[in-house]
Order: structure tokens, then sequence, then C-alpha cells
């Protein structure tokens, strides 16, 4: 990324931050992965228990795999071999762990976090039930008000997620949601996140560069 556009990025970063911060979350930076795991491992210590909601964000920045190679008992919804009964079971078993992972479909510079979901279970956890969330998010998912977040998901979101899943909705044709009633359909629970009651709970650690949807 060109130095002058890093700069540009990491003020919106610091703006976002400190409304978090009024609004009862954390906020992080990391300049690269190497921070990510640092702080993560600050914010998680050896012998918690975690798990983690869908995303892409969590592969590409390796926390995944950082996850497990770690002293954690971790409830893994991607480990090989598992059945439909058994990744249930793991969504049920989020709302008790310590730390919960995920990532987010945009999140505006006032500090608000906006999600949208198939099931619901990434957001229900995100919500309710793990001592902590951290949540891991590229920068480019940083977005002016909820307009845009909505714009953003609709646009982006919602058919990236679409291809991926090889679901049959018009925006795997179009490219573009239009608030379709397809049996396929991947969004079905918009939340706002709009501040915590419990401080230190939710932890938002964005890092630099362009990951997930």
């Amino acid at each position: 990324m060109d130095n002058n556009v890093k700069i540009v990025v990491k003020k919106r970063v610091d703006k976002t931050i400190k409304n978090l911060e009024k609004r009862n979350m954390s906020g992080y930076y990391a300049n690269d992965l190497k921070e990510l795991k640092e702080i993560i491992d600050r914010l998680i210590p050896d012998n918690s228990s975690v798990t983690v909601g869908g995303s892409m964000t969590l592969f590409e920045t390796g926390i995944i795999d950082h996850l497990r190679e770690r002293d954690l008992t971790f409830y893994d919804r991607y480990e090989e071999g598992l059945t439909p009964e058994d990744i249930k079971e793991i969504y049920f078993k989020a709302f008790g762990v310590d730390g919960y992972f995920a990532s987010t479909n945009a999140i505006t510079e006032e500090g608000e976090i906006y999600n949208v979901d198939g099931r619901g279970n990434r957001v229900a956890a995100m919500i309710y039930g793990p001592e902590k969330v951290i949540l891991v998010v590229g920068t480019n998912k940083i977005v002016k008000d909820l307009d845009e977040a909505f714009e953003r998901n609709r646009r982006l979101a919602a058919p990236a997620n679409v291809q991926r899943l090889s679901r049959k909705t018009p925006c795997h044709t179009t490219g573009y949601c239009t608030r379709c009633n397809s049996p396929e359909k991947i969004c079905h629970a918009h939340t706002i996140i709009d501040g915590q009651m419990i401080k230190d709970r939710m932890h938002v650690i964005f890092v630099d560069g362009y990951y997930g949807y």
C-alpha cells in the first residue's frame, strides 16, 4: 500500500477506535499479521476455551491455524470429519467459551458493528454468551456510516459469500443483492452492535490490509 494511502487509512482506524471506546468496546491496530497474533495472545491466555464464527478473514490472516497450534481448548467447526450434529453442538458451546473469534461485515467510523447472518449463530454469540469476543477486521471493512455498511453488504459481502457457497440466489448471477426471498438466501439476520454493557468484553483488532468480504 502506498504510504500516503496508509496514513489516510490509519486516521480512519484511529477515529473508529476512539468511537468504539466511547461505546465501551476496545479497539487495536495491527500493522501486520505478527502484531495481530501478539495482540490475540495477550487477550486470550493459554488454557482458555475458544471457538470461531464463520469467517474468511480468520483463514486469510492465519488465525484459525494459530488457534489450533496454541495450548487452548478449541471447538473447531472446521475440523475434518465433523457431522452436522457435531457442528451444531459447537454452535451451542460458543455461548460458554472464554474467547469467541469472528470478523464483521462492516464497521462504521462511529464505532457501529454491522453484520448479516444466515442462521444467526455468529451474531448470537457476538451479542451474548462468551466471556470475550475478538473481532479481526481488515481495514477494508471500515465504512462511513450504516447506509454505507448496508450497501457494502449488498454490493460485495453477500454476493461474494454466495459465490463461495455456490448458492442459487439472484445475486449469484447479478453480483448485487436484490433483497430476495430465495430458498437459498443467506441474508436473514441483520444486526447492529451499538455498544457493550460489559467493559472489556468486545475487542476489535484492525489489521492493515484487505481481508475477508
